[in-house]
């Protein structure tokens, strides 16, 4: 099929403008959504077709169907936002489309066509561009997703899939309020191992991750990090988020993907604005021992994590088993600051795009 303009069918029953207004108030993460969303289908036979946007409602599942299972299952996670002249726009979407390919690939399922990926998600917004909560910080988060959809118990790759895009109206990540997220260090359990899954972007790695992030919520933090799985020594990355590292030296250290980690667009994005910065950008390995005597010794200042839905969050605070140790004066530093804000001023239009980053939505 074509990846033109996708057929189009309205919510018969929408919320109502002064609901949806309410709703838009403090919509926090992932729990308000918009009227709309998008549905394509793939088989085997057939290739990806019936694209269209459509109203938002339930899926009905045969219980049989493969995805619960055998959790053939990828997603993004990407973000609209209003731009200073009033226009929608996207940020770096192909690189989603590209990342979403690539997880396809890993979980034997077939890939969607870039431009299909971006006109899905371009129209989506089109659609429910009204559901922008008017906001600090607002966006319309989008959640691209695939699940193998074919009815059948055998072990093996599924004939037909089922891709879908829903939107949600988004306010701020995290909700504690304090000037820095703290986390805990897991000690037992690992998130991805080489040859895994981790660089993939599916909902097991998630679901893997829960009772670590359970644990870490225990002991008073708001994320977890994991260590790798053969050493359990070096740093990895967060529940949901990559690290990065800033030295006294004017140094950026963050680990290296190889397999393990997922390839964040924010990532790649906070790395070429430090070296615009002009920091000296490493991607090496770090040590758990290392992270908490630079800490300690004051050569390591700053600690942030990132992603699509946090952005740029600093780390005040880490915990373990061995102890708690402190990042700096354990709030906000003045790289992080900088690094956000020139990240989130482009992504709004507030400064000017040089990387051609900004895909407006006419």
């Amino acid at each position: 099929m074509t990846s033109g303009a996708f057929p189009f069918e309205a919510n018969p029953n929408p919320v109502d403008a002064a609901e949806r207004a309410a709703r838009l108030v403090d919509p926090g993460f992932g729990r308000v959504f918009t009227d709309h969303m998008v549905t394509i289908r793939y088989s085997d036979a057939k290739g990806w077709h019936d694209a269209k946007v459509g109203p938002r409602a339930p899926l009905t599942l045969d219980p049989a169907t493969a995805v619960l299972h055998y959790a053939q299952e990828i997603f993004e996670g990407l973000k609209a936002y209003r731009l200073a002249d009033g226009s929608m726009a996207l940020f770096r979407p192909e690189q989603n489309a590209r990342r979403f390919q690539r997880s396809a690939k890993r979980l034997a399922m077939p890939e969607l066509p870039e431009e299909m990926f971006l006109q899905a998600c371009r129209q989506l917004v089109q659609v429910d561009k009204d559901w922008f909560p008017p906001i600090d910080g607002g966006s319309i988060y989008l959640r691209p997703f695939m699940i193998a959809s074919e009815v059948f118990l055998g072990v093996k790759p599924s004939a037909e899939y089922l891709f879908m895009v829903i939107a949600s109206s988004a306010g701020n990540y995290f909700k504690s309020g304090a000037p820095a997220i703290s986390i805990w260090v897991s000690e037992q359990y690992t998130r991805a191992a080489r040859g895994g899954t981790g660089a993939a972007k599916c909902g097991g790695n998630y679901a893997a991750s829960l009772v670590a992030q359970s644990e870490a919520i225990r002991e008073g933090c708001d994320q977890v990090v994991f260590l790798d799985a053969a050493e359990h020594r070096w740093v990895e990355e967060l529940g949901g988020m990559n690290l990065v590292f800033l030295f006294d030296d004017g140094s950026l250290l963050t680990p290296p993907t190889d397999g393990t980690i997922l390839e964040g667009i924010t990532r790649d994005s906070v790395l070429t604005l430090a070296r615009e910065q002009g920091l000296n950008v490493r991607e090496e390995r770090y040590a758990m021992d290392q992270w908490r005597a630079d800490a300690e010794s004051g050569r390591l200042v700053e600690v942030f994590a990132c992603g699509t839905a946090a952005v740029v969050t600093p780390v005040g605070t880490v915990k373990s088993t061995q102890g708690a140790f402190t990042i700096g004066a354990g709030g906000a530093g003045q790289m992080t600051q900088k690094i956000r804000t020139k990240l989130v001023d482009i992504q709004r239009g507030v400064a000017a795009d040089t990387h051609g980053w900004v895909q407006r939505i006419d």
